[in-house]
């Protein structure tokens, strides 16, 4: 099956030659990502991957990135965090249509990962939400969704891991 999905990655100063990296992650088997180096020192990568789950389509991007560029560090895989309109887009409705569903459904509707003047959701949570109510999705998006939020915790939870173990190294010493 074929999986669309987002790779944003922080590079090293060393890797700053664009034409370079993208060669390399041509070699690297990466001919199936659109390459964007907008931002300094960063790197987004939008796959249309072949494989047998979204998971895996994303873990093996993953992999052939550190292949190319060994020092780039996974800051994000997508899609997953969300706005309101961002997964209205994804799903096909308005932005006011989902804020509607929010609204009249607070107590079942997924809270957000971040809540402030604008709020952020797993976009995982939210399909999980609206397939609940029946509604109609694409079944590769949700596939990939929720594979990119899996990654994406993993990756904050082993951070988390990190910083706990070298706590406990500084007060061990």
């Amino acid at each position: 099956m074929e999986y669309k999905f987002t790779l944003k990655f922080k590079l090293d100063a060393a890797d700053a030659n664009h034409n370079e990296i993208v060669e390399r992650l041509g070699e690297a088997g990466c001919t199936d990502a659109l390459v964007g180096i907008g931002v300094a020192g960063h790197l987004g990568l939008e796959f249309v991957r072949e494989s047998v789950s979204a998971e895996e389509a994303i873990l093996s991007a993953i992999a052939d990135v550190k292949v190319a560029i060994p020092s780039a560090k996974l800051v994000e895989a997508g899609p997953d965090f969300v706005g309101l309109t961002d997964a209205a887009d994804l799903v096909g409705v308005t932005r006011q249509n989902m804020r509607k569903f929010m609204v009249t459904h607070s107590e079942a509707f997924p809270s957000p990962v971040h809540s402030g003047s604008t709020s952020i959701w797993h976009l995982a949570l939210v399909l999980q939400f609206l397939g609940a109510r029946e509604y109609k999705l694409a079944q590769p998006l949700v596939d990939v969704a929720e594979a990119a939020m899996r990654v994406n915790l993993t990756k904050e939870a082993t951070l988390m891991e990190h910083h706990a173990a070298d706590a406990r190294y500084a007060l061990a010493v």
